[in-house]
């Protein structure tokens, strides 16, 4: 099967560049499905898992927002942040979860409720990656 360079960039520097034959990612306005020879595309992404298909291997990135741009059998995804399951420190990811729970339950009126969903979001992404 055909396949497709695949490049993750952070403000950190680079997270992955190999080739792969499918690339799925939830954009904003819903999940993708990237195969050889895809149109040129460009779109926003959520926070949500990259799944990197080759042969019968399936790889997932923790993906937390950012945009993909499809062009000529490359794709290129500039994230905020994108880690591997082997990078991610669970244990982190649960504290980050618990937090984030007890500021939206809390009834207190200083909380950034947005930030707190979005923390939420991040850490669930990051515990669903790891254990894969």
């Amino acid at each position: 099967m055909k396949t497709l360079t695949v490049s993750v960039v952070t403000p950190s520097g680079p997270v992955l560049e190999d080739e792969y034959e499918m690339v799925v990612a939830r954009a904003e306005s819903g999940e993708i499905g990237i195969l050889a020879n895809h149109i040129p595309l460009v779109a926003p992404l959520s926070i949500a898992a990259v799944r990197l298909v080759r042969g019968n291997e399936e790889m997932k990135l923790a993906v937390n927002g950012g945009v993909m741009e499809v062009s000529s059998n490359k794709v290129t995804i500039l994230a905020q942040s994108a880690e591997k399951p082997e990078d991610i420190d669970v244990e982190r990811a649960r504290r980050a979860k618990e937090r984030a729970e007890r500021r939206l339950q809390s009834n207190e009126e200083h909380i950034d409720r947005l930030r707190a969903e979005l923390a939420l979001q991040r850490a669930l992404n990051r515990l669903n990656v790891a254990n894969r």
